[in-house]
């Protein structure tokens, strides 16, 4: 028998951040706070392990804005959170958004969070799974059917690959493709919808 020492396994990779914020917005300064936002979406977007970011107004006369941005782990998000650019970028917002909650979540059920819409931290409710599968699927749908045209253009020999290594290398391209792109923004667009509440 073969003891494996904890000092032998292998290190365990950092877990992706996902930061979810509630702010409530002054309703007279909507184009100069959709401005600010965007600005900080650029500022985060050139920052070491920025992974994306999305926000959403849940409706079109409220004002409060849920905001998500991820990260590749703790350390690179703290760095972020601690910079002179995010500093002097959240000072030119002060005057026209109020923060009300911010929560973090590791690993990809972060996105499909949303901010509670008291001042207390509460622990939001989760979509259900057939909201998340939707959300999930209309992401991958569009994304697998141009994979696979453009794969098939460039790539005549592909359909004569073994089906496993096809497989194989289409989640393997198109797996961070969803994780870090593709399914924060869609989960940010469909946001209201994931968490509209059920009818009893």
């Amino acid at each position: 028998m073969t003891i494996t020492s904890a000092e032998t396994l292998p290190a365990r990779e950092p877990e992706a951040v996902t930061v979810s914020i509630t702010r409530r917005v002054d309703p007279r300064r909507v184009p100069e706070v959709t401005h600010w936002v965007q600005d900080g979406v650029n500022l985060a977007n050139a920052w070491p392990g920025f992974l994306g970011s999305g926000w959403v107004r849940a409706s079109a006369t409220s004002d409060e804005w849920h905001m998500l941005y991820r990260f590749a782990d703790e350390a690179t998000l703290d760095a972020w959170e601690q910079s002179d650019e995010r500093r002097t970028w959240l000072e030119r917002g002060r005057d026209m958004v109020e923060d009300r909650t911010v929560t973090r979540r590791t690993g990809i059920e972060g996105w499909f969070d949303a901010p509670s819409a008291t001042t207390d931290l509460q622990t939001p409710v989760k979509p259900p799974a057939w909201k998340q599968s939707i959300a999930i699927w209309l992401g991958f749908f569009p994304v697998n059917l141009v994979f696979t045209w453009l794969i098939g253009l460039a790539f005549p020999e592909w359909d004569a690959l073994n089906m496993a290594l096809r497989v194989f290398l289409t989640t393997a391209i198109l797996t961070p493709i969803m994780a870090y792109w593709v399914l924060p923004w869609v989960t940010g667009m469909l946001q209201p919808w994931l968490q509209k509440p059920r009818r009893r």
